[in-house]
């Protein structure tokens, strides 16, 4: 036994030396260097005048579209126009086949003669009549039959002129001319279709006055009493709508903006009920044509204006169950998250009500990585990225 004790001994030794060699290996290097701080985008944050907007979504169409309707039915036989492009007032748009109207107004006239001819016949027979009835030549009763025989003629005679204007009328409408200046449409109908009768058509084609281009829009009960307070004089009568400045803008499908401002001119007399929502239009000078009837725009209008407001980008506000917070950073990089108040969202914008002040610098990237008391590396953004010119769409 004490042989093997005495053998195992220098093992024990040799496990004890390794042993005590990897410590002094593992004491002898190097503890790795703290981790760097985090590069933050941040935003200097500064008061300004902010104009708060209200968008309404609306509809182009025409400040005056009036349907092209056929009259009178018949073979169309011409068109004098093309689809699509600018028409004068008075312009000739169609010839509806004239043949059976022009007809109607021979016989007409010829009814007309007849009558003309049968008055001529009365007037001679009572001037003959009433000079023998005053020596009592011939009978009261025949003198009255001759009168009543005149006017009755008189009459036949209004009635015939008035057949052959009647006729002449719907003739001039074989003839469709412009009502009013404007874009017309694709027709409804072609050459040498049968026209003005269902199940024919009966409008033909629509003219568009499209400058000025009228927008109809709709607002909610409480958007309508933001939108009064400001535009109240020009909702008050139709001068003051004349005369009213063009304070609306126009919001094309493509975020562009029209460059014509724009004005209400019509609105409901009341509130729709079943929808709860007030129609109003306005009108926006078009000259170039660039908006067309039928189009989707919004119609954006500067309901109030905050002297001083504090806006920062959306982007750089934490929302967690209705709760706001932002990320400030101070001078020495120290990191807080801080709640606070916001007001209306102004595009890519939103108005701080509380808890900021002018002159602090807000975190814009890594929000969820940021806790308060860590350290970063602030790197001021360039504003013109991070601060969008708020009174543009």
């Amino acid at each position: 036994m004490a042989q093997n004790a005495t053998s195992i001994g220098p093992l024990r030794w040799l496990a004890v030396l390794a042993l005590l060699t990897a410590g002094a290996v593992a004491c002898n290097k190097a503890e790795p260097p703290p981790a760097a701080a985090m590069k933050v985008a941040v935003l200097q944050v500064q008061p300004r005048d902010i104009p708060i907007f209200l968008d309404m979504v609306g509809q182009t169409r025409g400040s005056v579209s009036i349907p092209i309707r056929a009259r009178v039915d018949g073979v169309l036989e011409e068109m004098h126009f093309l689809e699509g492009r600018p028409v004068t007032k008075g312009q000739l748009l169609y010839v509806i086949d004239p043949s059976p109207y022009e007809s109607q107004v021979v016989e007409a006239k010829g009814h007309l003669a007849q009558a003309r001819t049968s008055l001529a016949k009365a007037r001679s027979d009572l001037d003959r009549i009433r000079p023998l009835a005053e020596i009592d030549a011939v009978s009261k009763q025949d003198l009255d039959a001759s009168v009543a025989q005149f006017e009755a003629a008189k009459g036949a005679v209004q009635a015939a002129a008035a057949q052959v204007k009647q006729a002449e009328i719907q003739r001039s409408y074989t003839r469709i001319s412009a009502p009013v200046a404007g874009l017309i449409g694709i027709s409804q109908a072609k050459v040498g279709e049968y026209v003005g009768r269902s199940p024919n058509p009966v409008v033909l084609n629509e003219v568009s006055q499209t400058d000025p281009i009228r927008v109809r829009f709709s607002i909610n009960e409480r958007e309508y009493l933001r939108f009064s307070r400001e535009f109240a004089s020009e909702m008050r009568s139709l001068d003051a709508q004349r005369e009213g400045k063009s304070n609306l803008q126009l919001i094309l499908a493509d975020g562009s903006i029209h460059k014509h401002g724009g004005k209400v001119v019509n609105f409901d007399a009341s509130v729709d009920p079943t929808t709860g929502t007030l129609t109003l239009e306005a009108d926006f000078p078009n000259p170039d044509r660039l908006v067309l009837p039928g189009q989707f725009a919004r119609v954006r209008a500067v309901i109030e204006e905050r002297k001083g407001a504090l806006a920062v980008p959306q982007r750089a506000v934490l929302e967690t169950q209705g709760l706001f917070q932002v990320v400030v950073v101070a001078e020495d990089g120290t990191v807080e998250l801080r709640r606070v108040e916001m007001g209306p969202r102004v595009d890519d914008q939103w108005i701080v009500e509380s808890g900021l002040k002018a002159g602090e610098r807000i975190a814009l990237d890594g929000l969820q990585r940021l806790r308060t008391g860590m350290k970063v590396v602030p790197a001021e953004a360039p504003p013109k990225t991070d601060q969008k010119d708020m009174t543009r769409g």
